[in-house]
């Protein structure tokens, strides 16, 4: 098992609100992602980084060592589309490391028309939130033997929008983007208050956030969206959130003494506000919890 603690590298100190706390951070190659795990390491936090491409990976650690002098980075190589692949990055992490402080469930994508992963999951409700369930149930004992430890989910403003379609959870019979999206962050939401449930009295605190409209490479890198949504979506990226200020809530979340304890909360601007009255239907999140331990095999 790895214990790191953060070292001095080419005169370069790192930061020591986070020494001796270990870190990890989905979709950690770019975007918010990346803005995170760079911050996270600056405060002096061992950061795991798990990218589904190595090569972008390793150009974080090395921004990481190299800017911040922080060698205690790591990375898993994972694809959030595949399970099996969620499992092996688990089980790889909980071979080498003992403990886990700190577990952000970042990643994330749109997919303008409906697709299904390896496993036959819809790709919008596989990437946003089914693997972060997954993962996050995979590292839940090792999480709980770290308290006081957090975890921190990746929602949206337009889960406001959304309603858990059971009869129709992966748009087998009506498909729309922006519903799956949608519906995926407001499992999301329904995921964390739930989470934070189970875990009452373990020292574990479970919150989520919408980190504001943020400018990344997320619609730039969309195969299937339309040239007219990119070509808007570039002229008004100037006036977006920097992928830096983007993050800013979930650096908050992660690190902050001022939210030691405090779980089962929805976060905008490190300000703690109230989600839609949906994602606080507690029928409806054992539901969900119950369909996503059968869809990822966890009830077997």
């Amino acid at each position: 098992m790895v214990e790191t603690s953060t070292e001095e590298r080419g005169g370069t100190t790192s930061g020591t609100g986070m020494n001796g706390r270990i870190c990890m951070v989905t979709g950690a190659s770019s975007g918010i992602g990346r803005a995170t795990a760079v911050e996270l390491a600056r405060l002096g936090a061992t950061v795991i980084l798990v990218c589904r491409n190595r090569s972008k990976g390793e150009a974080v650690l090395d921004e990481i060592r190299h800017k911040y002098g922080n060698v205690n980075t790591d990375l898993l190589v994972a694809d959030l589309l595949s399970l099996d692949s969620v499992r092996a990055a688990a089980n790889q992490y909980i071979e080498k490391y003992e403990h886990l402080h700190v577990l952000v469930n970042n990643a994330g994508a749109f997919f303008m028309k409906r697709g299904v992963t390896a496993d036959g999951i819809e790709k919008s409700f596989a990437v946003n939130y089914l693997s972060h369930f997954l993962l996050t149930n995979l590292l839940l004992e090792t999480v709980k033997r770290s308290a006081p430890a957090r975890i921190i989910n990746m929602s949206g403003s337009h889960h406001s929008k959304a309603t858990i379609n059971f009869d129709d959870l992966q748009g087998e019979r009506h498909y729309k983007g922006s519903h799956a999206i949608a519906q995926s962050k407001l499992a999301e939401i329904l995921f964390t208050y739930e989470l934070a449930r189970r875990l009452e009295g373990t020292g574990v605190t479970a919150n989520c956030l919408h980190p504001g409209v943020v400018a990344t490479e997320f619609v730039d890198k969309a195969e299937d969206f339309p040239r007219v949504i990119k070509y808007i979506y570039r002229l008004a990226k100037p006036f977006m959130k920097s992928p830096l200020k983007g993050a800013e809530t979930t650096v908050y979340l992660a690190s902050s003494p001022e939210v030691e304890g405090i779980t089962a909360k929805y976060y905008v601007n490190k300000r703690a506000v109230r989600s839609s009255p949906e994602s606080y239907d507690t029928a409806t999140a054992e539901r969900l919890w119950d369909v996503s331990m059968a869809l990822t095999g966890l009830n077997i």
